[in-house]
């Protein structure tokens, strides 16, 4: 018998494309994954009084904290802080709000960070701050001082280190910041009273963790006091 060599020879090419997939089972692409955004915050307001809420007790009150929506995220984390104590209450939900339970005449922060179940990446909103409404106040206490450099934990060169914070009050009548610096944790040293800016250069040793918070006063001798910050110098 006759073996035709050129049909066998396009019979083993064919085999070896179709062997090969041809491309045509080929999966598709996976899609990038899309991180949430961040939530823009609605209620309660930066720097405002909120009288909303309902009260519990004389000394608590429930409050709905509300943000619109972030894209492509599936939930989100509401975080509110306790300005007066550093106490910090982390809720979970999967709605743009979330109620929760505080104590009444205290400052208060809040954030929302933005989960997607796609990925790992989140997103973190803006801070604001409020005052959660007690009995009837004719003058607020200032919020307490808002510490913005040095950065907590962080690292500066000696010499001179120029302290910044921000303050903010309700009735707008901040007067007047105490300044502490130390190398003990509290600091005990006031480096300066009464101040009306909201920064302080001081020169400092190398080599040296300090420690530092601002004391607000204002026009009505009401006060509050910030966070302590520690940094070191090089």
């Amino acid at each position: 018998m006759k073996i035709n060599i050129s049909n066998i020879k396009i019979a083993f090419l064919a085999l070896i494309f179709l062997s090969c997939g041809g491309g045509s089972d080929d999966p598709a692409p996976e899609e990038p994954v899309i991180p949430p955004s961040i939530a823009s915050l609605i209620f309660p307001e930066d720097n405002t009084e909120c009288n909303e809420g309902t009260i519990i007790s004389e000394t608590e009150s429930s409050v709905t904290f509300r943000w619109n929506p972030a894209d492509n995220a599936d939930s989100y984390t509401l975080t509110v802080r306790n300005l007066i104590e550093g106490t910090t209450q982390s809720v979970n939900t999967n709605t743009n709000q979330q109620t929760v339970t505080i104590k009444r005449a205290t400052p208060f922060s809040w954030s929302v960070i933005s989960r997607s179940n796609q990925t790992t990446q989140t997103a973190s909103s803006e801070t604001w701050r409020f005052y959660n409404a007690g009995t009837t106040i004719s003058s607020y206490a200032p919020f307490p001082a808002e510490l913005v450099s040095p950065e907590m934990g962080s690292s500066v060169a000696s010499g001179d280190v120029t302290l910044v914070w921000n303050g903010e009050d309700i009735d707008d009548d901040i007067d007047s910041y105490d300044v502490y610096l130390d190398t003990t944790n509290p600091p005990q040293t006031k480096i300066v009273s009464e101040i009306t800016t909201n920064s302080l250069t001081a020169n400092l040793n190398s080599n040296t963790v300090y420690y530092w918070y601002v004391f607000s006063r204002d026009s009505q001798n009401n006060t509050s006091t910030s966070e302590i910050f520690e940094f070191r110098t090089n």
